[in-house]
């Protein structure tokens, strides 16, 4: 009977909440709680390629950050390779991060315009491997620049010099120096226009397949995450709404607001484009500060109930691919 393999990162009822000073007349009312991720569970495993998708503000990048311990978690457990990683020490984290690294949204931004390519590149190896001779580094910085497209000719050159593009496949190589287990890409192509997209998307499937990365890859797009995921993972206020595999999510998604986001989806024939029809959802996202009673999606939910408004559904099995977090699933 062969062993079930075990999940390279465990996360079970995370929650990252921050107090809020209140914005009122009176300055001794109490501080608020806003709940930006509240209680969010998933595993992912080695190899595998799990989407985080949702509206702006949902907890997305968030529970990014409190995986990699950027931002502390109010509670919950972040278990990585059958350790727990929630109160390790800071010497432990960085001993963590030589194998899960981070690709982030701005591609420009995130580099920083006083070093060249090869000290940004190089940056990670120096921290992490100190005893690496100088010849040593700029060899592996080279090799790694052609792996992701970029020239050794362009080694002495500074961020601005590139595209956004080219910014971004060099955010990919410092991410891939050290040689990670798992690359969390926070929006990597959302400022890059759509072919450019399809290149750097391409570029970290091929990657993954010759490295043998897991990827936790986080979008607005379900149409840019279905092309990497095997898994997807979509939020709502902080909250799971539902755990799918991609072509189960796709084909038969099982909560009102993946519906909804599925089919603002565009489609390549005009016919078909023009005959969908769009399920549009009315009000506003409500405030994380004071979400709604019951089920956080049910103000803007087009089959919500009364019950709704009383019970806080949990995350149901509904079949060996597919979770939704809804009473009515």
């Amino acid at each position: 009977m062969s062993k079930a393999p075990q999940a390279l990162l465990s996360v079970r009822d995370l929650k990252v909440h921050f107090k809020v000073k209140h914005d009122g007349p009176w300055p001794w009312a109490p501080a608020r709680t806003l709940k930006a991720v509240d209680g969010v569970s998933f595993d992912l495993f080695p190899g595998e390629t799990m989407g985080i998708v949702g509206e702006s503000g949902c907890g997305k990048s968030t529970l990014a950050r409190a995986c990699l311990n950027l931002i502390p978690a109010t509670s919950g457990s972040i278990v990585w390779q059958g350790a727990e990683m929630r109160d390790a020490s800071d010497q432990t984290w960085l001993n963590l991060r030589r194998d899960v690294q981070m690709i982030f949204q701005d591609p420009l931004a995130s580099l920083n315009p006083r070093m060249t390519i090869a000290q940004i590149i190089a940056e990670p190896l120096r921290t992490h491997h100190p005893e690496l001779g100088a010849n040593e580094v700029m060899e592996r910085v080279k090799s790694i620049m052609t792996r992701v497209g970029l020239t050794p000719q362009q080694i002495n050159r500074y961020p601005h010099e590139f595209s956004g593009g080219q910014c971004q496949r060099i955010g990919i190589a410092r991410a891939l120096i050290l040689k990670p287990k798992l690359i969390i890409c926070d929006e990597p192509v959302s400022a890059l226009d759509v072919s450019i997209q399809a290149q750097i998307i391409n570029l970290l499937k091929e990657l993954q397949a010759e490295m043998g990365l897991a990827l936790i890859f986080i979008a607005h797009d379900l149409a840019v995450v279905k092309h990497i995921s095997k898994r997807i993972l979509v939020m709502y206020l902080g909250h799971e709404m539902e755990v799918a595999e991609k072509n189960a999510l796709y084909l038969q998604p099982r909560h009102p607001y993946t519906k909804a986001l599925l089919s603002a989806i565009p489609i390549p024939d005009p016919q078909r484009e023009r005959g969908k029809v769009i399920q549009v959802l009315h009000g506003d996202l409500p405030s994380p500060i004071n979400p709604p009673s019951g089920c956080v999606f049910r103000t803007r939910c087009p089959q919500a109930v009364e019950c709704c408004a009383q019970e806080v559904p949990p995350l149901r099995t509904l079949s060996a691919e597919s979770q939704a977090a809804c009473l009515l699933a």
